[in-house]
């Protein structure tokens, strides 16, 4: 039977959400993945393979077929492991998760022991769960902080691929992580070891930052960046 997990792909500034579907064929042992991923989602393959395997479990001997929905959307980078691994898992029937699938999403990429490594995008994604009425975020531990800046959705920092599976087994607990204080983080005095001063020219860009950072206002900047 197929199984279904929610992932996110950033796109821009934004995050869209995408369905991550796993389904085991009584064919020769392989791996497919489908959905338009670029060559990091193509590698997650031998990624999720050996975190299953270093997690304690036996990866299938049958033909699994990933898809990312939707097809039209492409899929960049590592953040699918985790949710690809989940799905995997959940067809194996060695893991249930404790509420509605549409109510929870995977974000995270795999390393080959199991352990979970930092993604980005993290606050777009939170942003977007949130407005899509979900209500929990299992992701990196080391983006859980990040992510906690955004209220009305329950932040789960993981710090491998076994942890989860112990969490929803009932072995052991995530507890969830307690939302950043924005005013605290924001009312430090640190001195930062880079300074404006350090960038040669750009005399106008320069002049906008400061005034930016002085008025408390947004900005933005897009353009690339020369060796010379």
């Amino acid at each position: 039977m197929a199984t279904k997990v929610l992932s996110a792909a950033v796109i821009g500034l934004d995050a869209e959400l995408v369905e991550v579907e796993a389904d085991l064929l009584n064919q020769l042992p392989s791996m497919a993945i489908v959905g338009l991923p670029d060559k990091a989602v193509e590698e997650s393959k031998e990624r999720v393979k050996s975190a299953i395997k270093n997690s304690g479990i036996d990866f299938p001997r049958k033909k699994v077929t990933i898809n990312l929905a939707p097809a039209d959307v492409k899929k960049e980078g590592p953040s699918y492991d985790l949710p690809i691994a989940v799905s995997v898992l959940l067809s194996m029937n060695m893991l249930n998760l404790p509420q509605e699938w549409d109510k929870i999403l995977f974000v995270g990429e795999l390393a080959l022991d199991g352990s979970l490594r930092t993604v980005s995008g993290v606050i777009a994604i939170a942003l977007m769960a949130k407005a899509k009425g979900i209500q929990s975020l299992y992701l990196p531990k080391i983006n859980a902080d990040e992510a906690g800046l955004i209220d009305g959705i329950d932040i789960y920092g993981v710090e491998s691929l076994h942890q989860l599976i112990s969490h929803f087994k009932g072995m052991s607990q995530i507890l969830s992580h307690e939302r950043a204080d924005i005013v605290s983080i924001f009312a430090t005095d640190d001195e930062s070891e880079f300074d404006i001063g350090y960038v040669k020219g750009q005399e106008s860009v320069k002049r906008c930052l400061e005034i930016a950072a002085a008025g408390g206002h947004n900005i933005l900047m897009f353009g690339t960046i020369s060796s010379v």
